[in-house]
């Protein structure tokens, strides 16, 4: 990104991490729309290493898993018959575990909602930590196995079900979600304590995910065009909420209040993040 001033990466992504476009960030900074794009690609890579390599070693006690419905390209229903089943284009689904007391975000990935990716996920999740945690989950039935084989059924486990109605059939209520009718605890693995069986945290994370990042706002056309975009926003996001942005329970970051980092991220450190991607690019082409 030599032509951009790093001034101006950091207005950029400031502006991305908020939920603007880039047509948006495009028209504010005077920043060709294809040098924006190139931005966030750069940064999702860089931001996805620094996750993948520091985020680990976690003293974590319970996490809450679920996953967050968005779409690339187009909707299901728009599918063509030789576009179904491709990865990338229409649903694609993010799963997010979380530290119920730090809120620190210990993995993410974007994928289907499936067995093979649930296993994927949770196998990533159990790396992480360092000691027994009690994990909640939704109903979804492919965490079962995923569980089961990442954490070798040393684990506290339970599901938290909803049961929803269907919502009312009238023009004020067209895009409501259907009631919850009914919400069963189900112990699965170990011995779970009750009190503690909740998604709470990590569906409110799913909303923050959601306000924002434009791709994920519904009945607009901010939706992703491409996964690849999709992805970066996603891992760029993620680091700025771990890293950068303040809780506002906590009075710190997630990532302080983990013991993942002693300071306060700004813009510019995760700016920063650029540099050290350049400089491992740069020793491994030396190498070769």
């Amino acid at each position: 990104m030599n032509k951009l001033s790093r001034e101006k990466q950091i207005k950029i992504v400031a502006a991305l991490v908020e939920g603007n476009s880039i047509r948006a960030i495009s028209r504010m900074t005077d920043v060709a729309r294809n040098t924006i794009s190139k931005l966030v690609l750069d940064m999702g890579e860089a931001c996805q290493k620094y996750h993948d390599e520091n985020v680990r070693g976690l003293t974590t006690k319970r996490v809450e898993c679920d996953e967050a419905w968005s779409f690339v390209a187009k909707k299901d229903k728009a599918l063509h018959t030789d576009e179904q089943g491709t990865f990338g284009i229409g649903s694609v689904w993010t799963w997010v575990a979380i530290d119920a007391d730090s809120k620190l975000a210990i993995s993410y990935l974007v994928g289907n909602r499936d067995g093979e990716d649930a296993h994927v996920f949770m196998k990533d999740v159990a790396s992480r930590l360092t000691n027994k945690i009690q994990l909640t989950t939704d109903g979804h039935r492919a965490y079962l196995d995923a569980v089961d084989r990442a954490f070798h059924g040393d684990i506290d486990y339970a599901m938290l079900i909803k049961q929803y109605g269907n919502p009312p059939q009238s023009p004020d209520t067209r895009y409501s979600p259907g009631e919850v009718t009914s919400i069963k605890k189900q112990r699965v693995l170990g011995r779970p304590v009750k009190e503690y069986v909740s998604t709470s945290y990590v569906e409110r994370q799913n909303l923050t995910m959601r306000m924002s990042m434009r791709r994920f706002t519904r009945l607009t056309n901010g939706f992703s065009k491409k996964v690849e975009f999709h992805m970066a926003s996603v891992a760029l996001h993620f680091m700025y909420y771990n890293f950068v942005r303040i809780h506002q329970t906590l009075r710190m970051t997630p990532a302080m209040s983990a013991g993942v980092t002693n300071h306060l991220w700004n813009m510019g450190n995760l700016v920063d993040l650029l540099d050290t991607r350049d400089l491992a690019g740069k020793l491994a082409a030396l190498e070769i």
